[in-house]
């Protein structure tokens, strides 16, 4: 009985949670974020502005999940993220992954799908922020290497969207070409969601069958001068493997 009371509470803590997300990202849209293009500043304060706003958000969410006790949260490592030329890569196995990391990450910009581009939600404070389109296209590329260049923080799902469970992560050879043309360190992001919910192949209300564990993990720099002299294809071929045994490794996957 007290099993089917713990489910049924956190069934039902899941969806005012997504109720909480949706009404506090609708409230953002329409009363805090012209309020914060109108003040006074540069587009550059204004993109700032609109970063930090959007990671009070996330943060305030993310600790909601935690108070209503539908998932625990472990963090390590987080000292070492937000750096200047910062390019972290992270793994995608959950929902919630984006809005974790931008939250421990204020001022970082961050490739994020397409799909959210023409979200009602969420378009306007993407746009506001300055977050760059994963489109595919040659000019993301441009746009993300020139933010690392400027000294952004950047945070980039090589694999494009949520991990298929029980799959292995793929990774785009794209986030390794554009570490390579702009970054000054990269950091990789291991995260780990268990029992795995919130995934591609999964609709919301379909919960584990106890609180999940959200545990997110920075691991060593990888210095980008160690691919100089090599031509970028190879290098980028090169960095993207590296990165994929990595991640293999981290998360008990195998090809």
């Amino acid at each position: 009985m007290s099993g089917r009371l713990d489910y049924g509470y956190r069934l039902l803590a899941t969806g005012l949670n997504f109720v909480v997300f949706g009404c506090g990202a609708l409230v953002f849209r329409l009363l805090i974020l012209p309020l914060l293009l109108v003040l006074p500043g540069d587009p550059l304060r204004r993109r700032q502005r609109a970063r930090r706003a959007n990671a009070r958000l996330f943060r305030f969410f993310v600790a909601f999940m935690v108070l209503t006790r539908v998932m625990n949260l472990r963090i390590q490592g987080r000292e070492r993220l937000g750096r200047p030329g910062q390019l972290i890569i992270a793994n995608h196995p959950s929902l919630i992954d984006v809005v974790v990391l931008i939250g421990l990450v204020p001022d970082a910009n961050c490739v994020v799908k397409q799909g959210l581009w023409q979200n009602p939600y969420l378009k306007r404070q993407i746009q506001a922020a300055g977050y760059i389109s994963n489109n595919g296209s040659a000019e993301m590329l441009d746009d993300a290497a020139d933010a690392l260049r400027e000294g952004q923080t950047l945070i980039i799902f090589p694999e494009g969207t949520r991990t298929t469970p029980g799959e292995p992560p793929r990774f785009h050879r794209g986030a390794a070409a554009i570490a390579l043309r702009g970054a000054r360190c990269i950091t990789p992001v291991t995260i780990r969601v268990v029992p795995s919910t919130l995934t591609k192949a999964t609709p919301w209300y379909r919960i584990p069958a106890r609180r999940f564990d959200f545990q997110l993990e920075v691991g060593a720099d990888i210095d980008p001068t160690t691919f100089a002299g090599r031509p970028l294809p190879l290098a980028s071929r090169e960095l993207n493997d590296q990165l994929h045994q990595l991640y293999l490794k981290e998360t008990g996957n195998h090809d």
